[in-house]
């Protein structure tokens, strides 16, 4: 992606959408198979590890810590310098777009004795760390000048205090540093979460041999891991992304015909609101042959084109489809009635502000829409007029979001730029068109 060399891009109106295929794997497993590999003793080979820039950029960095992460055929491997063994880096970590690959490798980086200087794409660099970094404080990490943007200097510690530490939001990403930063503490760190949030890291702790035990009681679940761990190499397969794998399902929904399948999905709870809120709305969508990878819920799940209606979306699900949101919002416009979308304040501090550009992406493309605070309204037709234009703001998930629009619109949506799509689904464009979607060059 370049920022000086957008590349514009139209979906038209497509025929029934047909097929069976699988989507990349999961970029926050892939993220959290490389930076366990890499505090592991021994090696960890990773299958299915998702190729994106994101992820990429990551491996990246653990090589630079001194475990390197490299591709023997169809399987990564990471050489584990084992827990608090990492290395000083001879040049900044490089993290692109990866606010996810940013904020755990903070965890990961505070029980050494090393400093670190993180930066990472303009994008990147407007995001907020500073609810990360503030329980690392906590732990004993220190930051340079007390900076909460990209780029900044971590300065870590093997003397880190171990913390209970209550999530001031639900973030899976907080929990995550807490946790991974716990696994260098002299004794238990607890995290304390009022509403469930991604358990990818738990899962993955455990599969790697760490103790981590969760207790759930009418104030919330407490996550607490002891620290000192000694983490041993493990065989990681990563099942497919079901971030991803929402746009294929969602076309399928609103294009008149379709019937497609998408083999080997990760259904973990934490992960299927989206999937919930569709079969609410009359969406067909099926999940089929369920199974465990990894120590992670699998299926496979099949989508066929669906009449479907407005709902209310729950605040509380918010976590378990945090990332869904752009796309949801263009299917409710192809629904009848309205689609009301409660507790999205998370959307706001993402890659771009996504509620406002959802919304107004929307009203480009003839849809009514009402923000009000942290609540989208979409008022659907059952049909989108298209024709417009979307601001993508640099955001992956705009973009991916507004192209499945055009596929069932009246009349093409452009968006204004795809390049940054790379950063997480690099096979977009060519899944798609696998399945029978049109696309065509613009010059926007």
């Amino acid at each position: 992606m370049t920022h000086a060399d957008p590349t514009p891009l139209a979906a038209e109106r497509s025929e029934a959408l047909k097929g069976t295929l699988r989507v990349p794997g999961d970029k926050s497993i892939s993220h959290r198979a490389l930076m366990l590999g890499a505090l592991a003793t021994g090696k960890t080979r990773i299958r299915g590890l998702l190729e994106s820039e994101d992820v990429i950029n990551t491996a990246r960095a653990v090589t630079a810590l001194g475990a390197p992460a490299k591709k023997t055929g169809d399987t990564w491997e990471v050489l584990g310098r084992g827990t608090g063994g990492l290395a000083q880096p001879a040049e900044p970590l490089d993290f692109g777009n990866a606010g996810t690959g940013t904020r755990l490798m903070m965890g990961v980086l505070a029980p050494h004795d090393i400093t670190v200087t993180m930066i990472g794409d303009a994008s990147l660099s407007k995001r907020p760390m500073g609810r990360v970094l503030g329980p690392l404080k906590q732990m004993g990490v220190e930051v340079d000048g007390d900076r909460d943007r990209l780029p900044l200097t971590l300065r870590g510690t093997s003397q880190l205090t171990p913390i209970v530490y209550e999530l001031p939001v639900p973030s899976a990403q907080i929990k995550s540093a807490i946790l991974l930063a716990g696994l260098g503490t002299a004794g238990e760190t607890t995290v304390i979460e009022r509403e469930a949030t991604r358990d990818h890291t738990e899962r993955m702790l455990r599969h790697f041999g760490a103790e981590v035990s969760t207790e759930t009681g009418e104030f919330g679940t407490r996550i607490t891991i002891r620290g000192e761990a000694e983490l041993q190499g493990r065989d990681v397969t990563v099942p497919g992304d079901p971030s991803s794998a929402a746009f294929l399902i969602a076309a399928a929904l609103i294009v008149p015909g379709s019937d497609i399948t998408i083999e080997g999905v990760l259904v973990n709870p934490t992960r299927t609101g989206f999937y919930t809120t569709l079969q609410e709305m009359g969406g067909d969508v099926a999940l089929l042959n369920p199974r465990e990878e990894g120590g992670e819920p699998v299926a496979d799940i099949r989508a066929r084109f669906s009449k479907l209606s407005g709902v209310s979306v729950p605040a509380e699900r918010a976590p378990s489809m945090i990332d869904e949101y752009p796309m949801l919002a263009v299917v409710a416009a192809f629904a009848q009635g309205s689609t009301r979308m409660d507790g999205l304040a998370e959307l706001k501090v993402k890659e771009s502000d996504r509620l406002a550009a959802t919304a107004a992406g929307l009203e480009a493309n003839g849809v009514r829409t009402e923000v009000a605070g942290d609540t989208l309204i979409v008022h659907g037709t059952g049909q989108a007029a298209g024709g417009g234009l979307v601001a993508t703001h640099l955001d992956h998930r705009i973009a991916m979001a507004f192209l499945v629009m055009g596929l069932a619109s009246e009349t093409p949506v452009t968006v204004d730029d795809t390049g940054m799509i790379a950063t997480s689904f690099p096979e977009f464009r060519a899944l798609m068109e696998q399945i029978g979607s049109r696309f065509k060059a613009s010059e926007a």
